[in-house]
């Protein structure tokens, strides 16, 4: 027996594997290695640096290079990730990479965690007094006229100011440093005082700081979640603390940043898929050293160390951005109760639509509501009602009451939001004459017509196709779009009002880094606007002059196959409703649909959220489904269906004796065929999470093992959000 460094590699195995110490230096727990692996070479993270193993020396390779001084991953970190990978039946090696940013991925030593900051120089100072720069050079004068700025800082308050900097620089005006952020004078600006229910939700949350509890912030949309927020960091500020806040959207962060910013006077540091990897290497370095005292960032970001950890946020917790769909299945909010447990803090979940899970565990006693009823600012409450299409002739998905309360609206100088969660002009290109209809052949779903762009396109696969001329099948002119986009929606309203600005919101008009804001930047509080668009406006932002929110398409989640459809609709209506009459403007709400006398909707319109959801849980219990049973998905696909049944066929046979478990399967997928691969599930259910894990290990053993496993891409969902 002899003593070795067990690694974690990013494979997806569910091994770790054995290395002889490195020639030079000491490999620590949570430290960097790079070692030998097949005909190549990986970098891995030391999970035990002194294993023993049963394996001899002549049979293992040795380690290349310890790429680190000292541990990039501490204590806390590599116990909280090898129980996730343990929990949500990932490979080790997939759930420690997760943790790193993929600057950090690679066998390079670590960036200098130094911020990038901008001062002016003495000749600044007196080509400012003097005002002979102009525009752009202007401008970043004026901006360090009071003192050093951060680059990131810089990037929200002058876009373009790069080219101003440089210009600037070679004329000895201003100059680049690399601080740290303790150097940075702090600035904070007053906010506005609390109402009565705020202060308690902050009194309640702050006497916890110190000891970990989980807290339920429910709080109506424009009730002033963040506001609390905002007086909890700074009670962890005060404290020395670090504090974690978790957005579901890189389309929030922006506006959060700001927001921060001014209140809090320190740096915020991001972290998310859109920035630079260095930025967000050093980003990480700095959480990691102690030195970044607020993280702000999107599900990744959970995986932030928190060497002096004071408070974790998590916000628009319900919201399904924060579970991880491919390789390592984690959920984000889950994944931060955890970490809060494991340093001793608080943690709050935030919502207007709080998850039936967390309101499952507030009722179970886990977890401690706070509740915010009051909108601090708002005139009155917002008047929701429905608009039955069924007797009402349609200009293009759009009834006259709807197109009436528009042209109202702006006639005030308000401005409206036109709500629909399908981008794209037409969902279906439909012949006339014979019937054909554009699908795509890999998915067998239909093309949706983006006209812009004059092509067809898969929302499934991306798949594209140029628009036919004629029907392909019957060669007849007569073929015509069906159904409406936010694309189709933008047009027919652009031509009803010519003189309105009519902004479209989608995944197709905020593709360019920072467009989203952009967009949204662009809407004057006084001036009269039309927006059209879809979830990414659901939630989050703040107009003041927005005071009429129309929802088209409510009738798809109405009569869904899958059981959280129901829930996700109330969540939509409540969330996008909430956007209106957020400042003194009294804000409506209209709802389309060809059902309006749903249940649901008659419940939620008349009672609010907290009875739909005390319903469906009343439902979910009662047909024992999540949060009262516990789930796990297996889910297979290639491209020829027979290996897919027979893999599924074995898999069914591996689950052996089920016992108390519930199987459901083997079955095609609801989508059977996506991207030209034949797809397959099989459902495995229990009453406890105990139950279900002490079966998960063994059969994710066994299906390994199995014959047909290389034959498939297959995988296990634990806590699946869709059935998808």
């Amino acid at each position: 027996m002899s003593a070795v460094l067990r690694v974690a590699l990013p494979v997806p195995l569910l091994t770790l594997f054995d290395y002889l110490p490195p020639e030079v230096g000491v490999a620590a727990a949570g430290s960097r290695v790079r070692v030998p692996f097949g005909r190549g070479e990986m970098v891995g993270i030391v999970i035990d640096p002194a294993a023993e193993t049963a394996v001899g020396k002549g049979r293992l390779k040795r380690a290349l290079e310890v790429l680190d001084d000292a541990p990039l991953l501490d204590a806390e970190l590599l116990t909280t990730l090898s129980w996730a990978a343990e929990y949500w039946a990932g490979a080790p090696g997939e759930a420690f990479s997760n943790a790193l940013p993929l600057a950090l991925r690679e066998p390079r030593q670590l960036p200098a965690t130094g911020r990038e900051v901008w001062a002016m120089t003495l000749a600044g100072r007196s080509a400012h007094d003097a005002r002979s720069r102009k525009a752009g050079s202007a401008a970043l004068l004026a901006a360090l006229a009071d003192g050093p700025r951060a680059a990131d800082e810089l990037h929200d308050t002058l876009p373009g100011w790069r080219a101003a900097a440089r210009r600037l620089a070679e004329g000895g005006l201003v100059e680049k440093m690399d601080l740290e952020e303790v150097a940075l004078p702090p600035s904070p600006a007053p906010g506005p005082a609390l109402s009565d229910e705020q202060q308690l939700a902050v009194d309640t949350v702050a006497a916890a700081l110190g000891r970990f509890q989980p807290f339920l912030l429910d709080g109506v949309t424009g009730s002033g979640k963040t506001e609390v927020y905002l007086a909890l960091i700074e009670q962890a500020l005060a404290q020395g603390r670090q504090t974690l806040l978790l957005v579901p959207e890189i389309g929030l962060a922006p506006q959060t940043v700001r927001r921060l910013r001014e209140r809090l006077g320190v740096a915020i540091e991001v972290l998310h898929s859109n920035l630079a990897e260095g930025d967000r290497a050093r980003a990480w370095l700095r959480a990691r050293n102690g030195t970044a005292r607020v993280v702000l960032g999107t599900r990744s970001a959970v995986f932030t160390p928190l060497p002096k950890a004071g408070l974790i946020i998590v916000d628009e917790e319900h919201d399904p951005s924060y579970k991880q769909q491919e390789g390592f299945r984690y959920h984000a909010r889950d994944l931060a109760l955890v970490r809060a447990r494991a340093h001793g803090v608080p943690v709050v979940l935030g919502s207007a639509t709080p998850s039936l899970e967390s309101l499952a565990n507030v009722d179970s006693g886990r977890y401690e509501r706070v509740s915010l009823k009051g909108r601090p600012g708002a005139s009155q409450p917002t008047q929701v009602r429905i608009v039955d299409m069924r007797a009402q002739r349609l200009d293009h998905g759009l009834s006259p009451t709807l197109l009436a309360a528009v042209t109202e609206c702006i006639g005030r100088g308000e401005q409206a939001l036109v709500f629909r969660n399908r981008r794209g002009y037409a969902p279906v290109l439909l012949c006339y004459d014979c019937g054909w209809h554009a699908d795509c052949p890999r998915c067998d779903k239909p093309l949706t017509l983006h006209a812009g762009r004059r092509r067809l396109i898969c929302h499934h696969c991306e798949y594209t196709a140029s628009v036919p001329e004629a029907c392909p099948q019957c060669k007849s002119a007569n073929i015509s779009p069906q159904g409406q986009g936010t694309e189709r929606l933008e047009e027919a309203l652009i031509a009803r009002f010519p003189d309105t600005p009519v902004i479209r919101v989608d995944r197709e008009t905020t593709q360019r880094r920072d467009a989203f804001d952009q967009l949204l930047a662009s809407l004057r509080e006084d001036k009269p606007a039309i927006l059209v668009g879809t979830q990414m406006l659901a939630k989050g932002h703040d107009l003041p002059n927005l005071t009429l929110v129309a929802i088209v398409g409510v009738d798809e989640g109405l009569h869904s196959i899958d059981f959280r459809a129901s829930e996700r609709l109330a969540q939509l209506v409540v969330q996008v409703a909430g956007r209106a009459g957020r400042a003194r403007k009294p804000g409506s709400v209209l709802l389309q649909t060809h059902h309006p006398d749903h249940p649901l909707l008659h419940t939620l319109l008349k009672s609010g959220y907290g009875a739909v959801a005390r319903s469906l849980l009343a439902e979910r219990k009662m047909i024992e489904l999540p949060p009262f049973a516990h789930q796990v998905l297996l889910r297979a696909d290639a491209h020829d269906r027979r290996e897919v049944d027979a893999f599924m066929a074995q898999a069914h046979e591996a689950t052996g004796d089920p016992g108390d478990l519930r199987v459901a399967g083997p079955m095609p997928a609801p989508m059977p065929l996506r991207a030209g691969r034949h797809r397959a599930q099989l459902l495995i259910e229990a009453t406890t999470r105990a139950r279900l894990h002490a079966f998960l290990r063994p059969w994710q053993t066994a299906l390994n093992a199995l014959p047909t496993a290389r034959k498939v891409r297959w995988s296990l969902d634990v806590d699946p959000i869709d059935l998808y």
